[in-house]
């Protein structure tokens, strides 16, 4: 037990760390009393899900995970998610994945369904719109699938779910970025992936009002980030015109892509608020919080010169190689991730996680009504 203590204790002391360093809401969604937190999602929020699909994905081993847990847990960052920050909020345990065989599902804590690499639209969808999904099969149908599976042995009947799950808290996302991904990746223009968005909205949209159901009383639904400043797409669409990039760099039709996925989504979520009146259903804003990074980047402890590169990378401009990414044998890790907002390229800092989840808080606490 000593020696399990011990390996313990540097988690255990930077946690304390993070809730003393934290803003001054940190611990501000206890008041909210939520008894459990349901996220669905991708790798932005999976705690674990892909790697027990794919042991051997880059996710299960070293360096992700290393600067909190000192192990990879399937995060696909350095340490904490956005998730996890809103769980030690709220006073809630680290949500475990849902297909961890080991972990015991009790009220009170709350199961996380999302998975890396995840799209919102099933594959056979994306299929039939010329897009393959090289990841996984588990889309945002088969999680909220799952998650029904679970309700079904937790809850009596169905106003036992009614009754336990009106205290819960549910993050419908961040999910839809890699459907343009992949389609991106794969050489699909602009005007394809615009045209796709419809279906990905209505696929969320269809999520929220399945998860409100179910019982589901208090809903976050992120939306996409600034896709367009990510070293991975800034790689891959590098372009020769400097019109064509904003003042932070950022190109600018990625970026634009993002915010009319965004546009559209606020607009479902305000026609959700009418056929849901008895949910509350708020719009987290995950691109306004990444572009904050950026504008504020030296006065909150960032390198101003390595926002756009990735801390564990190599090569290039931007710090990354699509043919050398994080986990690779030669690929080492930045001295100090705190001071860079990409993690891999593709996935953020625990700081700049910590950073977004608490302008996310602030900006959701009063709307969900905790005090009242």
């Amino acid at each position: 037990m000593a020696t399990s203590l011990c390996t313990h204790v540097p988690a255990l002391f930077l946690l304390l760390l993070l809730l003393v360093s934290a803003p001054c809401n940190a611990g501000i969604l206890r008041t909210c009393k939520f008894d459990a937190i349901y996220q669905l999602g991708d790798s932005i929020s999976d705690t674990g899900n892909l790697i027990r699909e794919h042991p051997f994905s880059p996710f299960a081993r070293l360096p992700y995970g290393g600067t909190f847990f000192k192990h990879a847990t399937g995060r696909c960052s350095n340490g904490l998610l956005i998730i996890d920050f809103l769980a030690l909020s709220a006073g809630i345990p680290f949500l475990q994945p849902y297909l961890n065989s080991n972990a015991l599902f009790t009220r009170g804590r709350g199961v996380n369904f999302a998975v890396a690499g995840s799209t919102a639209l099933p594959v056979e969808t994306l299929a039939d719109n010329g897009v393959v999904a090289p990841v996984t099969n588990s889309s945002l149908s088969r999680q909220l699938d799952w998650m029904f599976t679970h309700f079904n042995g937790i809850c009596h009947d169905e106003d036992d779910c009614l009754e336990k799950l009106k205290t819960a808290l549910f993050i419908v996302g961040e999910i839809g970025g890699n459907d343009y991904n992949y389609a991106l990746f794969q050489g699909k223009s602009f005007d394809q992936v615009r045209s796709m968005m419809p279906l990905v909205i209505q696929a969320i949209k269809d999520a929220v009002t399945r998860v409100v159901g179910y019982g589901a009383t208090r809903v976050i639904v992120p939306g996409n980030f600034p896709i367009g400043c990510f070293p991975v797409h800034l790689t891959v669409f590098r372009s020769n015109d400097s019109d064509a990039y904003d003042g932070f760099n950022c190109l600018k039709d990625l970026n634009n892509l993002s915010s009319h996925h965004n546009g559209l989504l606020k607009q479902a979520i305000k026609e959700l608020r009418k056929e849901l009146p008895h949910a509350t259903i708020l719009y987290g804003d995950y691109y306004n919080g990444y572009m904050r990074l950026l504008n504020k980047a030296k006065f909150l402890g960032l390198d101003p010169n390595s926002t756009q590169k990735a801390c564990c990378g190599i090569g290039g401009d931007y710090n990354m190689e699509l043919n050398k990414m994080c986990g690779a044998a030669e690929v080492g890790v930045c001295k100090n991730p705190d001071e860079y907002i990409s993690w891999d390229g593709v996935h953020l800092t625990q700081k700049a996680y910590q950073l977004i989840s608490g302008w996310l808080i602030h900006g959701v606490y009063w709307k969900l009504r905790c005090g009242v």
